[in-house]
C-alpha cells in the first residue's frame, strides 16, 4: 500500500519497525540491509530503525516506496522477518506511517502535498509521540483527531499538555519536526518511565520509584555498552502536566552510583508540590560508548564493593531476567 512521492522533497525519511524485539545480532542485519539503501541510518533498537532517503533516491534512481519494497524483500528472504515501512517528509509522518501499517508488514509512503490532508484523519493517538494519556486529555477537550489538534492555537495545548509537549504535539500536528535523522548505530539517548497505579502525593513512592528507574536505566545502559553525559528527569502530574529538568553528569557514567546522585537532585528541585504525580520518566542524554569513558582509580571501598555488586547483578539480570534483581526500596513500591 503506498501513495506516489510526487513534487519537491523537503525531506524524505523512512522509518522501519520490526515485528518484534529482536536480538542485537539480528537486529544488526537489519540494519545492514538498510545501509545498503542509504548511507545515513540511525538505529532505535531494539525494534526500529530510521533512514534518510534524499541521496538514496539519487542514487538508486528508484522511488521511495520501491525502496521500502524493497528492504521487505530483502529481511524477508535472509531472515524470515517482515517489517513495517513508512516514509514521509519528516520523522514524525515516516513513523506515525509505518504504524499505520497493517501486519505482518508492507510499505506506506506519504508525498509531502498529502501529508496535511493524510494527518488530519487520523486519532489523536495515532500521531507519533502522543502518548495514552495525552491523547485521553485531549479527546476530554473534544479534540479527537489530528487535524483539530493541527488547528489549535499552540497557547491553547500548552495549558493542556504543559509548554513543551503541547508546542510540540502542534508542531507535529501541521506536519512540522525540525529532527534530522543522525547516523548512528546507537541511539543518542534512552528512557525508562514508571506509571503509578494510582496518583502519589507523598514523596517517599516517588522515591522509591526513581530508584527502581535509576537501577534499569543504569543496567540498560550498560547491556548497550553505553555511558551517559546527562539526565533528564521528567514528572507527570494529573491533568496532564508536566515538570521537565536536564542536568549533566560530572563524568559520563552508566554506574547506579553516579546516575542515582544525580536523579535524587533533579527530584529535590522538582520540590513535588505541584499536585499530584501520575508517572515519572527518566532518560539518559548525550550517550558515548562506554570504552571512550576514562576510569578513574578509587580508593572507595564501599562504592568499589557496590560496583562489584552491580556487575554480579548484570549476570543475574542476563541469565534470569530483568526483574528478578533490584533494591529492596523499588521492589516495595512496586508492590
Amino acid at each position: 500500500m503506498s501513495m506516489e512521492w510526487t513534487g519537491c522533497r523537503p525531506g524524505v525519511v523512512m522509518h522501519v519497525r520490526c515485528p518484534e524485539r529482536l536480538p542485537g545480532e539480528v537486529y544488526g542485519q537489519v540494519l545492514e540491509q538498510l545501509g545498503e539503501l542509504s548511507p545515513v541510518v540511525q538505529a532505535l533498537p531494539p525494534t526500529a530503525a530510521l533512514a534518510d532517503l534524499r541521496g538514496a533516491l539519487r542514487y538508486h534512481g528508484a522511488t521511495a516506496a520501491h525502496l521500502g519494497d524493497v528492504l521487505r524483500l530483502r529481511t524477508v528472504a535472509r531472515y524470515g522477518i517482515d517489517v513495517r515501512v513508512g516514509i514521509g517528509r519528516t520523522i514524525t509522518v515516516a513513523a506515525t506511517a509505518s504504524a499505520q501499517v497493517p501486519h505482518p508488514g508492507g510499505v506506506l509512503a506519504i508525498a509531502p502535498d498529502d501529508t496535511a490532508d493524510w494527518l488530519a484523519l487520523l486519532e489523536v493517538e495515532d500521531l507519533h509521540g502522543i502518548g495514552p494519556r495525552q491523547a485521553a486529555t485531549l479527546k476530554r477537550y473534544g479534540i479527537d483527531r489530528v487535524g483539530l489538534l493541527a488547528e489549535l492555537p499552540p497557547v491553547t495545548v500548552q495549558r493542556m499538555l504543559g509548554g513543551r509537549a503541547g508546542r510540540t504535539a502542534v508542531d507535529r500536528a501541521r506536519g512540522i519536526d525540525p529532527r534530522t535523522v543522525t547516523p548512528r548505530l546507537q541511539p543518542a539517548s534512552t528512557t525508562v518511565r514508571h506509571r503509578f497505579p494510582h496518583d502519589v502525593l507523598d514523596g517517599a513512592p516517588a522515591r522509591a520509584a526513581l530508584l527502581g528507574l535509576v537501577v534499569r536505566l543504569g543496567a540498560e545502559l550498560r547491556r548497550r555498552g553505553q555511558a551517559a553525559r546527562a539526565l533528564t528527569l521528567t514528572l507527570s502530574f494529573a491533568g496532564g502536566p508536566q515538570w521537565e529538568k536536564t542536568r549533566r553528569l560530572a563524568d559520563p557514567s552508566a554506574h547506579e552510583d553516579d546516575l542515582r546522585l544525580l536523579a535524587y537532585q533533579l527530584m529535590d528541585a522538582a520540590g513535588l508540590q505541584r499536585g499530584r504525580l501520575t508517572g515519572l520518566a527518566l532518560r539518559g542524554e548525550d550517550l558515548i560508548d562506554a570504552v571512550l569513558v576514562a576510569e578513574q582509580l578509587s580508593f572507595d571501598a564501599a562504592r568499589q564493593a557496590r560496583l562489584v555488586a552491580e556487575s554480579a547483578a548484570d549476570r543475574i539480570r542476563a541469565r534470569f531476567g530483568p526483574g528478578v534483581i533490584g533494591p529492596a526500596a523499588a521492589y516495595r513500591s512496586a508492590s
